[in-house]
């Protein structure tokens, strides 16, 4: 019985306790409410409508009543630039730069969004000057990673591999596209009038340390593969065919499926030194091993110049059998094309139906075939009749798989 009077007692108390609280809680959002202009409700509620030119509107008059709603101004300022208004977007966060009182952080903050204003506008030059201006700040690494996609972007690379090495101060982290910087170096040498072959045996030593530094870090086999055809050029280049041909190997032995970008210069390296058959075996065996598409055609090709036309369609019938492909048949009638137009001995094809209905049937398989003999990025879907190491697209590395879009 005790024990019930004391919660007669102590319910009417609790409640009386919230409803005290509730009190204060009520007159305090009334007063802050009081504080805020019209304009601001008004704002939420075309938010709330969807309607967000008017929004933006009533914001901004709020910004210009308040000007110390600072934050106000950063929602504005980042609202402008999703919806593509830049310079709206710029005048926000330059007005905010304009104020002597502005905290330091804020100051900070506002440079910074006044950098993606500028990225987003695509004025680099202007974004790389507000990013170098934040560097010592709380935004240090997200201006590093900007920079680093200006330059990627304009193909400084001795920029970029600068910019790598100060983010790496900051953020102890791989970062496998310095290989790629390195390589994009020595690249640029070697397509130059007077290639520098000192400059592109340096690069590439470093995007051979690069690789072993950030080696846990790779996604594939790409970097490895580019560096060893990179160095089998510069071997072709200085006449060391030996060399060349051992970096090729290389390709063939430790990455099987980038072969198909490599084929054409190992064939031509045993053709060289009169060992096309040695060269031609290497393709045939790594084509059953690893079939690819691009590898099938140098194949077919040389199997016909070497060995004859019923060698070469015989390997044809027996491939597009094990791994049927409309584009592999493509390809294959384009050589047969050729080399009745170069007035060789007709082939399989070429005999069973005469030449306008054999050209016929590869124009209309290679009409619909042009859409899968593309490679594609796995990052945005971005297609390409070459194979890249960084997307066009996207600008992200190693995104492209050497298969064409019917083998994926």
């Amino acid at each position: 019985m005790d024990y019930e009077a004391w919660w007669l007692i102590l319910i009417p108390i609790l409640f009386g306790l919230g409803w005290i609280a509730a009190r204060v809680d009520v007159r305090q959002m009334m007063s802050e409410t009081r504080q805020l202009p019209d304009s601001y409700f008004k704002g939420l509620n075309f938010l709330l409508n969807e309607d967000h030119d008017k929004a933006i509107d009533a914001f901004v008059e709020v910004a210009k009543l308040d000007t110390e709603t600072i934050e106000l101004h950063f929602a504005l300022g980042s609202l402008f630039r999703r919806r593509g208004e830049i310079e709206r977007a710029i005048r926000v966060h330059q007005s905010l730069l304009s104020r002597a009182d502005l905290p330091k952080n804020d100051r900070d903050h506002a440079q910074h969004e006044l950098a993606q204003d500028f990225f987003k506008a695509g004025m680099f030059d202007r974004a790389e000057q507000a990013y170098k201006a934040v560097l010592d700040s709380s935004f240090a690494v997200s201006a590093n990673r900007s920079l680093i996609r200006i330059y990627e972007a304009e193909h400084d690379w001795p920029k970029a591999i600068e910019a790598v090495k100060h983010l790496h101060q900051i953020l102890d982290e791989p970062i496998p596209q310095l290989i790629h910087y390195h390589c994009e170096l020595a690249q640029q040498s070697m397509q130059s009038k007077q290639p520098d072959l000192a400059y592109i045996n340096e690069e590439l030593k470093k995007a051979e340390q690069a690789l072993v530094k950030q080696k846990g870090a790779l996604r594939s086999n790409a970097a490895a593969v580019r560096i060893a055809m990179l160095r089998a050029k510069l071997m072709k280049i200085q006449g060391d065919g030996l060399a060349e041909r051992k970096c090729l190997e290389g390709v063939v032995a430790n990455a099987p499926e980038f072969v198909g970008l490599i084929a054409g210069d190992l064939l031509a390296n045993y053709k060289a030194s009169q060992q096309a058959a040695s060269g031609l075996d290497i393709l045939k065996r790594q084509y059953m091993d690893h079939p690819s598409l691009d590898l099938f055609k140098i194949v077919f090709s040389e199997l016909r110049e070497q060995q004859g036309v019923e060698q070469a369609w015989h390997f044809a019938s027996e491939s597009l059998r094990l791994h049927p492909s409309l584009l592999g048949l493509d390809k294959l009638l384009e050589v047969e094309l050729k080399a009745l137009a170069a007035g060789e001995k007709p082939g399989q094809a070429a005999r069973i139906l005469p030449d306008v209905e054999l050209s016929l049937l590869h124009k209309m398989i290679h009409k619909h075939t042009q859409r899968l003999d593309r490679y594609s990025c796995s990052s945005c879907g971005f297609e390409a009749r070459v194979f890249y190491w960084q997307c066009p697209g996207c600008n992200m590395w190693e995104t492209y798989q050497p298969k064409k879009l019917e083998e994926m």
